[in-house]
């Protein structure tokens, strides 16, 4: 007769698992956040754009003209 072999270790492994894999990204995560922060302690101050022309939203045409092509 054969007895199946029950193995407790795989539940256990997807909490193992996503453990290792924190502690893998939090290096990357933190050193991209400091070269982010970096680049905003660097930036350069810029003086706003003037305000834009004003546009013209629609055409009044005076009464029995058209524009006939």
């Amino acid at each position: 007769m054969k007895h199946q072999m029950e193995l407790t270790l795989a539940a256990q492994a997807p909490a193992f698992h996503r453990a290792m894999r924190r502690q893998r990204r939090q290096p990357s995560a933190r050193w991209w956040f400091d070269q982010m922060r970096k680049a905003v302690d660097e930036a350069m101050d810029w003086q706003p754009a003037p305000p834009a022309r004003p546009e013209q939203t629609s055409l009044f045409l005076v009464a029995g003209r058209t524009n006939a092509a």
